[in-house]
């Protein structure tokens, strides 16, 4: 059945009118959509006989509904009120998604960021949008660790406002200003403020609200490039446990990292890999996996140090860990594997997608061999080791293969 799709986005006023086009619509239309809000904001419009359907997860279970009650009343056509812009992470969306070949005709109002530009006087073609609305803090990292000067942030009841600045505060962007609109569009609720990082995370903000974070150029921490060993905190002072930095720049070069998007680091040890792929690359998902539990607060320190959000810590034994729920990596760096380098290989391998790289450092013949090994009897493909001497440290291979 071929539906076509009207939809219409409301501000947050209670107060407001429908473009002509729209009433017209709604005088032929039988069947309507929206969330419980909506309802109660265009009850008064809608024919004596219409049909609602809330939109309410899960998303499926509506657009069955959708095209049972549009056969059942013989109707091609469905009105759909939300909020704000129906293409700003909005149903116009989910639309697409379900009935990608459907007809859609939008009547969109202004999103809230948009607004909250506006009230600020505040150009905004220039801003990295970023949604945390029921969605995790990467993208929010990505745009940090980027250094974004000006970003816009969609927010829900746990990403709150003093929630995103107390995350910059723990990585040290304290450089941002941060502009908080609550209840935008309402004639009687709207505020905007303006303040510091620092105030905002012991302050309360009301709900719904949305914020804009804007620096100047030079108030944001430098984003590091090939950081020297000494300046991480180390596993018991010891500079010769961390991978050189002349090393660790060509092991992110033999990863392919730009091509990949999960990264796991086995045997992290002070994070320095983990941190240096993560700074380069920051739309990476980065898993460490380490043994040795001191390890977890050194990694915690270097990314402070470094200003790196966004690495996710697995501590154990990487042979006995659960990786459920885990996203599959298609670049593996292997840091450390206390003799048990085959063991490890055989629990990776079948978890790479073709075309996923696996790295790492031998510093032994013996090492060097269980890698052409495991290599071998996997049916992966080597690449050709670099052979390498920094200053007066012992020669490394640079292994690499290939899915």
């Amino acid at each position: 059945m071929h539906m076509r799709f009207i939809v219409v986005g409301l501000p947050d006023s209670p107060c407001f009118e429908l473009p002509v086009e729209v009433l017209q619509a709604i005088s032929t239309a039988k069947v309507f959509s929206g969330g419980k809000r909506h309802h109660e904001l265009v009850r008064h419009w809608l024919p004596q006989d219409a049909s609602w359907i809330d939109i309410v997860a899960p998303m499926k279970a509506v657009f069955d509904e959708y095209e049972s009650t549009c056969r059942v009343v013989q109707a091609d056509e469905l009105v759909v009120f939300v909020s704000n812009d129906p293409l700003f992470y909005g149903f116009a969306n989910t639309i697409k998604r379900f009935m990608p070949d459907t007809d859609i005709r939008l009547y969109p109002y202004f999103n809230s960021l948009q607004m909250l530009a506006h009230r600020l006087v505040m150009p905004y073609h220039d801003m990295r949008i970023v949604s945390l609305t029921g969605r995790p803090w990467h993208e929010f990292d990505c745009a940090l660790i980027e250094r974004c000067l000006k970003i816009g942030v969609l927010t829900d009841r746990e990403h709150t406002p003093a929630a995103i600045a107390a995350r910059m505060l723990a990585y040290g962007f304290d450089g941002y200003t941060m502009s908080v609109g609550e209840h935008l569009g309402h004639p009687e609720k709207e505020r905007v403020r303006s303040l510091a990082v620092q105030d905002a995370v012991v302050n309360e903000f009301e709900y719904p609200n949305c914020l804009i974070l804007h620096a100047e150029e030079g108030a944001v921490p430098q984003r590091e490039y090939g950081i020297e060993e000494r300046r991480f905190a180390l596993l018991d002072g010891r500079v010769n446990m961390i991978t050189k930095m002349p090393i660790r720049l060509l092991s992110l070069q033999a990863l392919h990292l730009r091509t990949h998007r999960v990264f796991w680091d086995i045997g992290f040890c002070t994070g320095s890999i983990s941190i240096e792929a993560k700074l380069q690359f920051p739309y990476l998902h980065v898993v460490a996996f380490e043994i040795r539990p001191d390890c977890e607060t050194i990694l915690q320190e270097n990314q402070k140090r470094f200003h790196c959000p966004g690495i996710m810590p697995v501590m154990g034994d990487f042979l006995e860990a659960d990786l459920t729920g885990l996203p599959s990596p298609d670049a593996v760096f292997i840091g450390g594997h206390g003799g048990r380098l085959k063991e490890i290989l055989h629990r990776i391998v079948p978890l790479l997608s073709a075309g996923a790289h696996v790295v790492m450092n031998s510093v032994t013949p013996q090492s060097l061999a269980l890698f052409d090994e495991a290599v071998a009897e996997l049916g992966l493909h080597a690449m050709r080791p670099m052979y390498i001497t920094v200053d007066n440290h012992n020669p490394i291979h640079i292994l690499s293969a290939t899915k």
